[in-house]
């Protein structure tokens, strides 16, 4: 996210203090956005009306799809412009929009088998994050690579559509997790280096929530290609 390049200035020992204190808002806020999309989810599911209008209704799920990308495109393209409200509203309507139209992957695989790849999700998560925070490496060279990998994804899930080839919906998948993984790790070590700059206050840590809740999300997608067991 082009937010992301903005340079904070700080004296080193404020930027210190403010590090850790900016890393905390950023996971807080990632975790509320997953319960947020976990609860939305269990709602869904739990109103058949509710559920059948987004299976059954072609528009209206494809419509919340371009919905949720209009506030991913809007947070990220317009934080400095937002008030800090108006990014977490955002961020919210965003985390509950993606309970909704995630509500259809428990109709496709077994309960046990989301369960399952969501613990394997959380684990790799958690270590790539770690990693991203703790390394002293610059990881400034991953991001290139990495964005290319994603832009590759992308191309190659859109042309699938069309394809339907399970051979290739594989490999997409294999690739993605790949891109995802190391997505978590640089995308954890470049907000570390904006808490060291000097970055604080709710809309940076807002940004920050939203960029690893889109690599987990991605991740667990991915992942439960593989280890999924169809209904």
């Amino acid at each position: 996210m082009n937010e992301f390049n903005t340079v904070y200035t700080r004296a080193p020992e404020q930027a210190i203090v403010k590090q850790n204190a900016l890393i905390r808002q950023v996971y807080a806020w990632m975790g509320a956005g997953l319960t947020i999309t976990a609860f939305a989810a269990l709602m869904t599911l739990s109103s058949p009306a509710t559920l059948n209008a987004v299976i059954g209704n072609r528009f209206l799920f494809y419509g919340l799809m371009i919905g949720e990308l209009a506030l991913v495109f809007t947070l990220s393209g317009a934080i400095n412009r937002l008030s800090a409200s108006v990014a977490t509203l955002i961020f919210i309507a965003y985390s509950a929009l993606n309970g909704v139209t995630l509500s259809v992957l428990a109709l496709v695989y077994t309960t046990s088998s989301i369960t399952s790849t969501f613990v394997i999700t959380a684990g790799m998560f958690g270590a790539m994050s770690v990693y991203g925070y703790m390394t002293k490496s610059d990881l400034t060279s991953w991001g290139n690579f990495l964005f290319m990998g994603l832009i590759g994804v992308v191309i190659a899930s859109v042309v699938n559509i069309f394809v339907a080839s399970s051979a290739v919906s594989w490999v997409i998948s294999g690739v993605g997790v790949i891109v995802f993984t190391g997505l978590t790790a640089y995308d954890t070590w470049k907000i570390k280096e904006l808490a060291a700059q000097g970055a604080e206050g709710r809309k940076p840590a807002i940004l920050g929530a939203l960029t690893l809740y889109l690599d987990f999300i991605n991740l667990f997608l991915m992942l439960l290609r593989f280890t999924g067991n169809r209904r």
